[in-house]
C-alpha cells in the first residue's frame, strides 16, 4: 500500500512537469523508478531496465490523451506518422533486445548523458531550414527507426527527438508537435512489448513483474500521470516560455548529473 501510494505521488509530479515541460513524463518516471525499484525487490542487475519498460508501459496512458488532444485541434500529420510507424516499432523492439544484453550502468550512464544533451539543445528554439522539404517514404522510415532505438534504449516517449526533426526538416512546428505525440504511442507500446518479451525468462525481477514491466508501478504512476498532465499543460501555457525552457535545463541537468555519478 505504501508503494502504491509513492507511486501516485510520483506520477502526479511526472505528470504535472510533463505537462509543464512538454517530455511526457518518461524523463522523471525513469529516474524514479531507479531509486525506488530495489526496495520493491527488484535485483540490481535488472533495476535500470525494469525502469525503462516499467516507464514506456506508463507513457502509453499519457499518449492516448495526448494524440487525442492534438488530433482535436487538427495538427496530426497522419500520413506522416505511418510512414515513420513502421521505423519506430522495429527500432524501438530492437531497443529492448539491446537494452537486456547491456550492463545496468551503461544505461544509467547513457540515460544521463541523454538528459545533458535535451537540456543544452532545449536552451536554444528549434530552427526550421527554409526551403527544406519532408523526405520520402522510406527515409522517414529510416529516422523512425532511429528514433524508436534511441528512445527505448532512454525509456521515453521520443516527442524530444521527433518534433525538432520534423520541425528542421520543415513540418510547421504544430503539426511537428502533434506528429511527436502521435509517434509516442506506437514507440511505448513496441517498447513495451519488447521489455516485457526481453525479461521473461530473467531472474531477480521485483514481484507483480511481468519481464522487465513492474504493474504496481505502472498503475499507480500512470493513472496520476493522466490525471495531472493537464494541471502542467495549462501552467505552462502562462509561463513565459524562457522559464519554461531554463525550468527545464535545470532539472534536466541535476536529474542527468545524478544518473550519471548517483
Amino acid at each position: 500500500m505504501e508503494s502504491l501510494l509513492f507511486y501516485l505521488i510520483a506520477g502526479a509530479l511526472a505528470g504535472i512537469l510533463g505537462g509543464l515541460l512538454g517530455i511526457g513524463g518518461g524523463m522523471i518516471l525513469v529516474p524514479v523508478l531507479v531509486y525506488t525499484l530495489p526496495a520493491q525487490g527488484a535485483a540490481p542487475e535488472v533495476v535500470m531496465q525494469t525502469a525503462l519498460g516499467t516507464s514506456l508501459a506508463t507513457i502509453t496512458l499519457t499518449a492516448v490523451s495526448s494524440i487525442r488532444a492534438h488530433h482535436q485541434r487538427g495538427s496530426v500529420p497522419w500520413t506522416l506518422v505511418r510512414q515513420m510507424t513502421p521505423g519506430i516499432l522495429i527500432g524501438t523492439l530492437l531497443s529492448a533486445s539491446l537494452a537486456a544484453q547491456l550492463p545496468g550502468p551503461i544505461l544509467r550512464r547513457g540515460f544521463g548523458l541523454f538528459l545533458l544533451f535535451i537540456a543544452v539543445r532545449s536552451l536554444r528554439p528549434p530552427r526550421q531550414t527554409a526551403r527544406r522539404s519532408l523526405p520520402g517514404t522510406l527515409a522517414l522510415m529510416g529516422a523512425g527507426g532511429i528514433i524508436g532505438l534511441l528512445s527505448g534504449l532512454v525509456g521515453i516517449g521520443g516527442g524530444s527527438l521527433t518534433m525538432p526533426y520534423l520541425y528542421h526538416r520543415g513540418l510547421e512546428l504544430r503539426s511537428a508537435i502533434g506528429a511527436a505525440a502521435a509517434c509516442g504511442l506506437p514507440i511505448a507500446l513496441a517498447g513495451s512489448l519488447g521489455y516485457l518479451l526481453a525479461g521473461r525468462h530473467v531472474a531477480g525481477l521485483a514481484p507483480n513483474s511481468s519481464g522487465f514491466l513492474h504493474w504496481p508501478a505502472i498503475a499507480g504512476m500512470g493513472a496520476a500521470t493522466l490525471l495531472c498532465a493537464p494541471y502542467g499543460a495549462r501552467l505552462a501555457h502562462r509561463l513565459p516560455e524562457r522559464w519554461v525552457r531554463a525550468i527545464f535545463a535545470v532539472f534536466a541537468t541535476l536529474i542527468g548529473l545524478r544518473m550519471l555519478w548517483g
